[in-house]
């Protein structure tokens, strides 16, 4: 079962647990990757990151947001050059090794194929460049419930999220977990959950997120092998068979060279 755009974006815009999770997540975010630093980067979303990729706006060389053929796409940013593609889950419209930062939420959840996502990830990114993924966490509340988008899909945890990003050929650069407060609209929840994060952060074993992280980063080896030696010839070797010029005066005419030696 894929998302559907409009109720992500309501979600996410108009419900105040929306935004609260909008913030909780973007302040993970930007402290992980701080704006300021992404100045001549190409940072990239697929799934549902337009929420996440606005404080890279103006500051990231180029901005794109691409949402799957099945969930439908929405024009982003409001008021602003639109951002924001829709494209098929195994084709991106990315060239190869284009892209220094790339977000996931809400996308390998309802991808229906999950491999060929993380390989387009992988292809659309640069060498050295890093992927969030933003996945519901198995063990969480938010997982069991259908009220957010969180509760749609497959669910992971730390360990799966790792093992597949592995099998992509992905290293692993950290993991974490965000979300602590449940997925309810109660203003204590809301007011509070900053704090939730705060605590959570430091007694992850007692209390269980609703959302797992973790960043990757494309690390491609040097080719190993026999050295294979190029030899460029030198430019004074090439003009080798080249005559020097003769001054004048110093040899036979073509005309002398002609007649006969007893003529002279």
């Amino acid at each position: 079962m894929h998302h559907d755009v409009i109720e992500l974006r309501k979600f996410y815009y108009n419900r105040a647990l929306g935004r609260v999770v909008q913030k909780v997540l973007r302040d993970r975010l930007t402290l992980l990757w701080p704006p300021e630093k992404t100045a001549g980067m190409t940072l990239a979303g697929y799934g549902f990151a337009a929420p996440m990729q606005r404080p890279y706006l103006g500051r990231a060389r180029r901005v794109i947001s691409l949402m799957p053929s099945p969930q439908g796409v929405m024009a982003w940013p409001p008021g602003l050059p639109n951002c924001a593609a829709l494209c098929e889950e195994t084709a991106w419209p990315l060239d190869t090794g284009s892209v220094d930062r790339l977000i996931l939420l809400h996308a390998l959840e309802t991808a229906d194929h999950t491999q060929a996502v993380l390989a387009e990830a992988w292809r659309v990114l640069g060498p050295g460049g890093r992927m969030l993924v933003m996945a519901t966490n198995r063990a969480g509340l938010w997982a069991r419930s259908d009220a957010t988008p969180f509760g749609f899909g497959r669910s992971y945890t730390a360990g799966q999220l790792e093992a597949l990003a592995r099998t992509a050929g992905f290293a692993v650069e950290n993991t974490g977990a965000a979300l602590y407060i449940p997925p309810s609209d109660r203003r204590f929840w809301l007011r509070s959950a900053q704090m939730w994060e705060r605590v959570g952060s430091k007694v992850s074993q007692v209390l269980v997120a609703g959302v797992v992280l973790g960043e990757f980063s494309k690390q491609v080896p040097a080719p190993i092998g026999k050295v294979r030696r190029v030899t460029v010839p030198s430019p004074l070797d090439i003009l080798e068979g080249i005559a020097r010029p003769k001054p004048a005066g110093s040899g036979k005419t073509a005309r002398e060279k002609s007649e006969p030696s007893h003529l002279l």
